[in-house]
């Protein structure tokens, strides 16, 4: 079951970057995903030629204060990890895609839905379609259940592992 709390934590951030996906058991998934900011007093540059073009920019990051997000599947059917630029994540979606969320996002009908209606069989329950949008990859994930949402507090440098605030 998705934990609310985490879930809608998850949702309220602005930028995700993937920093870390495996298959902890058989047909299982876990992403873990930190959460990263606009950093106004990020960009420094000492390239004097730069320093124009670099007037407004500022870097989106990781900072201290950042949360760390771990989604766990137990049993998951499919996953597509695609490079940010090519995938679709269309902000208004597409005509014939229904999902609900903003960064993790869950779809009832979807091109991802149909690639799997056509290219399996043999599934044990529904299959459901998440998708989680980060500046680096979209994932799409094909589960029989939602997954388990848990957050972290980024801590600071040199110090002890995350504590879960859930």
């Amino acid at each position: 079951m998705i934990e609310a709390n985490a879930v809608e934590q998850l949702e309220l951030v602005q930028y995700l970057y993937l920093r870390e996906l495996s298959e902890p058991r058989d047909n299982s998934l876990k992403l873990v995903v930190e959460e990263a900011v606009v950093n106004r007093a990020g960009v420094a540059s000492f390239h004097p030629e730069l320093e124009a073009i670099l007037k407004d920019a500022s870097p989106i990051e990781s900072l201290e204060g950042c949360r760390t997000f771990e989604i766990y599947w137990k049993r998951c059917a499919a996953y597509l990890v695609t490079e940010e630029l090519v995938g679709s994540n269309s902000i208004t979606g597409y005509d014939d895609e229904t999902y609900t969320g903003k960064i993790l996002r869950v779809y009832t009908r979807s091109h991802f839905l149909d690639h799997l209606a056509r290219d399996t069989g043999g599934h044990i329950d529904t299959v459901l379609h998440y998708k989680l949008l980060c500046l680096n990859h979209l994932i799409d994930v094909a589960a029989y259940a939602p997954p388990e949402v848990s957050v972290f507090a980024k801590p600071p440098k040199n110090s002890k592992p995350p504590q879960r605030l859930t």
